[in-house]
């Protein structure tokens, strides 16, 4: 046994964590390969990619994450759908069978940072019941340096049991899933599945509710820098492009998900990627289609053919959320400290089903504190019988299901983040044109990254903005690379009564949305609609 392993193991002793099997310490990606497969957790494909399948549970269970109710943070959290209360006797009862579950039992242990900034660096220490789970954590946090790894006291700890299933009835939890918080003690319980994304949204809820209590901003972001050394956020829910549009090969990525903005500019809390992959393509997205042919990525619930190792990136077999794990280091268009400064632009992206935002539009800090709020994307019609409507999401702040604050704690601090540095705020919508979904047609892509292009290197400040009569937004007049028709939605449709029905009801969804919101900000964002 390491010199490592033997400090953790004392550690996890006084921790209450007794009598575990061996425990394998910060194993290397070929290391952490062997066990995978000596336990047949995964099979390689054709290209030396991690192969697992999470199924039953293919994406994250919200409906099965808890935050304890304590003293010192109770007072903290916006309780509700988001933040349910988990009581303490529960948590500390659920614990005690966990630590039984492990007894006798290898473990896998990863020490990692999660921070790229060094004065907000939160070391966790991962401990896993699974090898693939093990590699995603070393894939997707900050690996530590040997003085780091030498005084490692952990600021959290995650425990990851996939084979332990919750007894609701017993241990007061919704399913035989949980995922489960407790501030005080600076721990995370997940069991009952194995969904790798679990491990990594559990540290980002973390992080949201310490680093705005230091007054960093915590988002649900991607970041890049381009070759001026200008700084650029990209904030959408899952579907809007975030990790496509900020993968760019004229722009240096600094992460792909997950970011703080301190006083002293933007640092990635990450230290991979964990991209959607289905139907990817070469031709669409030539960086992010390179890594699931790379040794030391988990392709997780992507379907591969068993005779011949090649993947099907197309097939939804089990689910459409197919992804990729993989460490920054194998893109080569990378910003090596993982930090960048004040943004000069921030992004908003949404994928309109309702075809009615315009493709791209400019925000006053009043509307862009309106929409950071709303977090809007529309969803296509559903398969159900007679269901033929796109479906609004709201997700506060692009990210409801992370936040742990009130979300007026983080929007104000947005706003005062872009009136310091004097941020430029888009609007993108990367959904439909010329009508809903089934009627009108995707952006393309190729449009989208030149309007994207146009607003980060400053083109579009010199053109005429016109003011959308439905949503209020500035809308440019040109743009190089896009046809000028692509630019105002309404142009795009040959029914302008329908359009006009159309965005009407969009509008209305969103008002209704900010209902919740109404008390907590200025008149001027309440009004920023119109």
């Amino acid at each position: 046994m390491s010199t490592g392993a033997e400090a953790v193991r004392s550690a996890l002793e006084a921790q209450g964590l007794a009598n575990v099997g061996d425990i394998n310490y910060n194993l290397s990606t070929p290391e952490l390969y062997e066990h995978a497969l000596s336990y047949d957790e995964g099979k390689i494909t054709e290209h030396g990619a991690l192969l697992v399948v999470s199924a039953p549970y293919t994406g994250r269970r919200p409906n099965d994450k808890f935050v304890v109710e304590e003293e010192g943070s109770k007072g903290d959290v916006w309780w509700g759908k988001v933040n349910r209360p988990f009581s303490e006797e529960k948590f500390n009862a659920l614990k005690s069978r966990v630590y039984a579950y492990l007894q006798g039992r290898d473990v896998y242990v990863q020490d990692l940072i999660a921070g790229s900034d060094p004065k907000y660096k939160l070391p966790v220490r991962f401990i896993q019941e699974f090898a693939y789970h093990s590699l995603f954590v070393k894939n997707m946090f900050i690996e530590a340096t040997a003085k780091e790894l030498a005084d490692f006291v952990p600021g959290f700890t995650v425990i990851a049991v996939p084979e332990f299933k919750a007894i609701p009835e017993l241990d007061g939890t919704a399913s035989e899933v949980f995922v489960i918080l407790s501030f005080k003690q600076k721990l995370v319980l997940i069991g009952g599945t194995s969904y790798a994304g679990e491990n990594k949204k559990a540290i980002f809820t973390v992080l949201n509710y310490l680093l705005p209590k230091e007054k960093v901003m915590s988002m649900h972001c991607s970041a890049n820098i381009g070759k001026d050394g200008d700084t650029a956020l990209f904030f959408g829910l899952s579907g809007t492009g975030k990790t496509t549009l900020s993968t760019d090969p004229d722009r240096a990525l600094i992460g792909d998900d997950e970011h703080g903005w301190s006083n002293d500019g933007v640092f990635n809390f990450e230290g991979g990627c964990y991209a959607k992959v289905i139907n990817l393509s070469a031709e669409a997205e030539p960086i992010i289609f390179k890594t699931t042919r790379t040794f030391g990525t988990i392709l997780e619930n992507v379907v591969m053919d068993e005779d011949t190792r090649v993947i099907d990136l197309e097939s939804q077999e089990y689910t459409e959320n197919t992804r990729a794990s993989y460490s920054r280091e194998i893109i080569d268009n990378i910003v090596p400290d993982n930090r960048g400064g004040h943004p000069k632009n921030v992004v908003f992206l949404t994928a309109d089903a309702f075809g009615v935002m315009p493709p791209i539009s400019r925000l006053s800090p009043e509307q862009a504190m309106f929409h950071f709020l709303s977090g809007y994307t529309a969803k296509v019609a559903g398969t159900e019988a007679g269901v033929k409507e796109p479906s609004a999401t709201f997700s506060t702040c692009f990210g409801a299901p992370f936040m742990v604050h009130h979300p007026s704690v983080y929007a104000n601090l947005l706003r005062d983040k872009i009136k310091e540095h004097g941020s430029h705020v888009w609007l993108v919508n990367t959904g439909w044109s010329g009508g809903p979904y089934g009627v009108g047609s995707r952006m393309k892509i190729k449009h989208t990254r030149a309007m994207l292009r146009a607003a980060l290197n400053g083109s579009l400040n010199n053109v005429t903005f016109v003011k959308d009569p439905f949503f209020g937004l500035e809308i440019p007049t040109a743009c190089p690379d896009v046809p000028t028709e692509v630019l105002n939605p309404r142009d795009t449709w040959s029914d302008k009564a329908a359009y006009d029905k159309q965005a009407t009801h969009l509008v209305q969804l969103f008002q209704e949305n900010f209902k919740q919101f109404a008390d907590s900000v200025e008149e001027a964002v309440r009004k920023a609609m119109g």
